[in-house]
């Protein structure tokens, strides 16, 4: 069998296994439940199958559909790749030192770095509009005890 299109088989397999394992890392690491009542391996399994599925749909598509030039992987984009590690990383290092609302724009500043279509108005959109719909659905919706300020601001607040 010959592979018509390398970056959609690639991407499918890699869906393809890692939904597998997620799913497979849930029925063994969690109880699953009910359809009546989930467990905590439930929502994990279902994505995971999901994710599977995806993985095996586009893995077929680059196995049947023929393509102009094989749609070959180019050389990796190192500089983008450090830059958006580097993000998350940082990310999780300052979230609970100086809160949600300087770390998620933070985030969103210097992971935009990383694309060459990078202008500041659509960067300060998304980090504005990010960091209200993340306070509206994890601290409002959910009720998540993340740090919204700086720990220092808190601790003089009370």
């Amino acid at each position: 069998m010959k592979i018509k299109s390398q970056q959609d088989f690639w991407a499918g397999l890699m869906f393809l296994v890692m939904g597998g394992l997620f799913a497979w890392g849930a029925i063994t690491n969690y109880s699953f439940g009910s359809s009546a009542r989930p467990g905590p391996g439930y929502f994990p399994f279902g994505l995971g199958v999901v994710l599977a599925l995806l993985g095996a749909f586009i893995l077929f598509e680059a196995l049947t559909i023929e393509t102009e030039d094989g749609e070959p992987i180019g050389d990796i984009a190192w500089k983008p790749l450090i830059i958006i590690l580097a993000s998350v990383a940082l990310f999780g290092v300052l979230l609970p030192r100086l809160g949600m609302f300087i770390t998620l724009p933070l985030l969103v500043v210097m992971s935009s770095l990383a694309s060459q279509e990078f202008t500041w108005k659509a960067t300060v959109a998304s980090a504005v509009f990010l960091t209200g719909f993340s306070w509206l659905i994890f601290i409002k919706g959910l009720g998540l005890t993340i740090p919204l300020l700086p720990t220092i601001l808190q601790a003089s607040g009370s």
